[in-house]
């Protein structure tokens, strides 16, 4: 961590992030087209398969990969 910042995973000091926005025109980073298949999670240009996540797409819930961490008990293996 550097010297006077306080939290150095603030997402607003990531700088620019390209997202899908639900209900609005969007254009691809890659090519310029508008042609998306919209997924749970992400969104995917029909022409050259730039993938973007979704805006209101979260890292928890339905749908997503997170697992909650468990510890296993080698006595409980048996």
């Amino acid at each position: 961590m550097l010297k006077g910042e306080k939290y150095p995973h603030n997402p607003a000091n990531r700088g620019y992030c390209v997202v899908y926005h639900e209900n609005e025109v969007n254009h691809c980073p890659g090519c310029g087209r508008t042609h998306w298949y919209v997924g749970r999670v992400s969104a995917e240009c029909g022409f050259c398969s730039t993938a973007l996540p979704l805006k209101e797409a979260t890292s928890r819930g339905v749908g997503t990969h997170s697992r909650g961490y468990r510890e296993v008990m080698l006595t409980d293996a048996a």
